[in-house]
């Protein structure tokens, strides 16, 4: 039995959708057949590798370069979907962030500022037009990309936990003000997965996460980008408003 799920006709925003979890989220909407804009900031090399790993697919990805974080930018690429995308984008996957790790006694203005509106407002400007759009056609799956740290709060983190956290409060709220519009709105919560955005820990850090996850080893991006085809399908009409943890028990 195959617990695969088709997007074929459907469309698909995933930002950050170039690089490891985000990529994975792409490559794999794209082999359940559908239609995918992948959003990126400025690697154009990753963007590349990616629309090389999509071979046999390259027909129905589709590449944007922008920063979340601006708001006329993002509004901007939402007005280009209005007009390249008239069936609708049935599902958004806000995967876009990033970290800069300090101790809050030594953390810049510039880190903390960075990484909230990244991550943040960053998330504020994704939701605002994708759920305009999806309004109009009583419609929509939303997914965040949230991470553990906004309850463990991990040392070093202070603006990604705080930044995670505030995710999870605009989701929630969100999903309370649009879910008799046919759309839901949910996180993902990836633990510890092996991607580029820890393998700048060093090896004793690695060990010492590694020893609090229960399954005893990080996860792969295919795991979690499962878990985000779950919640964007068409079947999970009745979930909304909530935090899956894709974390290995943590």
């Amino acid at each position: 039995m195959s617990f695969e799920i088709s997007f074929a006709g459907q469309t698909v925003v995933v930002t950050g959708g170039t690089r490891g979890l985000g990529r994975a989220m792409t490559l794999g909407f794209l082999a359940a057949g559908a239609r995918v804009w992948a959003t990126y900031h400025s690697n154009e090399e990753a963007a590349r590798a990616l629309r090389d790993q999509a071979a046999g697919h390259e027909s129905r990805l589709q590449l944007a370069r922008f920063d979340v974080g601006d708001h006329d930018a993002t509004c901007a690429f939402w007005e280009q979907l209005e007009q390249e995308a008239p069936g609708g984008v049935q599902a958004l996957v806000h995967s876009a962030g990033i970290r800069r790790d300090a101790v809050l006694a030594m953390m810049s203005r510039q880190d903390w500022s960075g990484v909230i509106e990244a991550n943040l407002t960053g998330s504020f400007h994704v939701c605002k037009f994708g759920v305009q759009h999806m309004l109009r056609r009583r419609y929509g799956r939303i997914v965040l990309v949230t991470s553990p740290a906004r309850d463990h709060g991990f040392e070093g983190q202070a603006n990604y936990a705080a930044s995670k956290a505030g995710q999870v409060g605009l989701m929630r709220s969100l999903a309370r003000e649009v879910a008799r519009r046919g759309i839901t709105v949910n996180c993902v919560s990836p633990g510890f997965i092996d991607t580029e955005l820890i393998a700048d820990l060093t090896e004793e850090r690695r060990e010492q996460y590694l020893a609090q996850v229960p399954l005893r080893r990080f996860g792969t991006p295919e795991e979690v980008a499962y878990a985000v085809r779950m919640l964007c399908a068409e079947q999970a009409t009745y979930i909304t408003g909530t935090t899956l943890e894709v974390a290995g028990g943590l």
